[in-house]
């Protein structure tokens, strides 16, 4: 597979990785969880993750809830998240 190299060049040089994804899989299964299932191309790297409902950064092994898509509350955000989740006492909804 040719593109990998590529992508695991591009983790190991980089400071800040953003991830895109959408928050579930097509049958509403939490994509973000507490420990990878794939095969990893950098371990530790990810440092925000932004998703159809939130906007979250990952600080020691743990998502933290940013921001939320207008419309989308925490609770459901709680519900659709596989790993640990913190919570700030106050989380915006995402501005456009």
């Amino acid at each position: 597979v040719k593109g990998m190299g590529g992508a695991m060049d591009l983790v190991a040089g980089a400071k800040n990785i953003i991830v895109t994804m959408t928050h579930t899989d097509k049958h509403g299964n939490p994509k973000l969880l507490g420990e990878c299932t794939l095969p990893l191309t950098g371990v530790n790297c990810i440092t925000r993750i932004i998703t159809d409902l939130a906007v979250l950064s990952v600080e020691d092994g743990a998502f933290v809830l940013q921001e939320r898509a207008p419309g989308v509350s925490v609770d459901e955000i709680k519900e659709k998240t596989g790993g640990k989740l913190v919570v700030p006492d106050n989380v915006p909804e995402m501005q456009f």
